[in-house]
């Protein structure tokens, strides 16, 4: 499985992080890679359109995202500019789960200044590894898919 990762310049610490306690998975990190002031935008949109170019991105894709910026509010509201992108603020283990079961997200966003490495690599392999229930969950996206 494809990952993208990003993160400004507050979330660079993160990433590396979670890049490191998970060396199994293939990580194609877009940056940022210093702690020099960025901004998110840049990487929201880079791990977007690199899911949305991947010619697997049909229902069970296999490419996922994962952005961090320090509140994760900023990243959030990028990601979910694009359509096909269902991007996901995750804070615990229950929110993260039903991110991907009952919304198909596929991109987990994270917020640097709240999330502890521990807890962000126990947050990424839920992400990774939880299904999509699909079912009525697939009706109701195909409904704001609509929109």
């Amino acid at each position: 499985m494809k990952i993208f990762i990003g993160a400004d310049h507050r979330g660079v610490t993160l990433k590396a992080a979670i890049k490191e306690a998970l060396p199994m998975y293939t990580w194609i990190d877009v940056g940022c890679h210093s702690t020099d002031r960025t901004d998110y935008p840049i990487y929201a949109q880079d791990v977007c359109n690199r899911i949305l170019q991947e010619p697997t991105n049909t229902p069970g894709a296999s490419a996922r995202g994962i952005l961090i910026c320090g509140s994760g509010v900023g990243m959030s509201i990028a990601a979910n500019r694009y359509k096909g992108i269902y991007a996901a603020l995750c804070w615990n283990e229950a929110i993260t789960t039903s991110a991907r079961a009952d919304d198909n997200a596929n991109v987990l966003v994270l917020a640097a200044n709240q999330t502890n490495p521990e807890l962000a690599v126990k947050l990424v392999q839920l992400f990774i590894e939880t299904s999509f229930k699909e079912g009525v969950y697939r009706q109701r996206l195909c409904m704001v898919d609509e929109e």
